[in-house]
């Protein structure tokens, strides 16, 4: 068994963003839908600063970000743009603090990964920085060091909390195969070689000393090995984009006490099935796979899909109860 393996995580959690605006009514669904496993929600109907890549970029140390009509520029100095990001950051620690009195247990907070982060953030020229592997490797110490600070503040608000740090990398697979477009839109930026991809994320995974990482990703074709060799104690995943090419991965990545956050309701307004249903999936690969059914309930989390920034409020607190009832359906019965 991996490293990994001594992380226990609980049934069911949420992936980050929730709808709406209203800080307090989020951290109430977030922490009240969770006994043992509540999140630090994100609200990107705030606007720019509340978005995931905006959230992250106010966290950096000694680069900063500024909106501009293509997206997020670096920039040289902290300026409206940043100060509003860790001003929201904040409302919403301060609204998470006052619903998690004397709270022990995990506690989840999320930040984009390195990669998604090179991809999406531009530098002056109005390039990706994932075109400069300098700014990479910046960009990748910076967030490691302000993912520190982040992750200290969440601690001293929340002591009795073991933080399960989760790394958003939706850009992940199209920055490994070279499909992240350049900003003329003609061409896309060069493929990332493997070993560098996973040497920053290793150092990023690093950066909560030792705390469970999980690593989301609600794009196809999920690198699981490589998210496994840089220390991801989890991988985050939307169950229905999983395809038999993704099986033998899933399988190393259990038997090597790696745990699954499994994407199973959906994350816009749909009609739901019973809690048994959305987990079908689930036990289909186990017998697939043939791993034992008792592990089942050891080795996957239920969540959404993805986030729920798109769902109506209502649908979205019936989302969170749903997951939390398909993982006891899981657990209660695994065949």
């Amino acid at each position: 068994m991996s490293e990994n393996s001594q992380f226990r995580f609980p049934g069911a959690t949420g992936v980050g963003s929730l709808p709406g605006a209203d800080t307090r009514e989020a951290a109430k669904t977030a922490t009240g839908s969770f006994e043992d496993f509540p999140f630090l929600p994100e609200l990107p109907a705030r606007g720019p600063g509340a978005d995931m890549i905006g959230r992250t970029a106010g966290m950096l140390v000694e680069l900063y970000a500024r909106v501009e009509p293509s997206g997020w520029r670096i920039g040289d100095r902290p300026g409206r743009d940043t100060r509003r990001a860790r001003s929201w950051l904040r409302e919403d620690l301060d609204a998470l603090e006052e619903f998690t009195q004397d709270y022990q247990g995990d506690l989840k907070v999320q930040a984009v990964g390195p990669w998604t982060l090179a991809a999406a953030l531009e530098l002056k020229n109005g390039e990706a920085a994932l075109s400069d592997p300098g700014a990479c490797r910046d960009l990748a110490a910076s967030l490691a060091e302000g993912l520190r600070l982040h992750l200290d503040e969440v601690r001293r608000r929340v002591p009795g909390a073991r933080l399960v740090l989760q790394l958003d990398e939706p850009s992940l697979t199209a920055v490994l195969r070279g499909q992240v477009r350049t900003a003329s839109g003609y061409r896309t930026h060069r493929a990332v070689d493997r070993q560098i991809v996973e040497a920053a994320l290793r150092d990023v995974v690093g950066a909560h000393g030792g705390g469970p990482v999980v690593v989301h990703s609600c794009a196809p074709d999920v690198p699981f090995a490589l998210l496994r060799r840089a220390g991801a104690a989890a991988v985050s995943f939307d169950f229905a984009l999983l395809t038999e090419r993704d099986d033998e991965a899933i399988g190393e990545a259990v038997e090597g006490g790696t745990r699954l956050f499994a994407g199973v309701v959906p994350g816009t307004d749909t009609p739901l099935s019973d809690p048994a249903g959305s987990v079908m999936g689930v036990r289909t690969l186990w017998r697939r796979l043939g791993l034992r059914p008792g592990l089942l309930a050891e080795a996957v989390t239920v969540t959404p899909a993805c986030g729920l920034a798109g769902a109506s409020p209502a649908y979205a607190r019936q989302v969170l109860a749903h997951c939390v009832r398909a993982a006891r359906s899981l657990a209660d019965n695994p065949e």
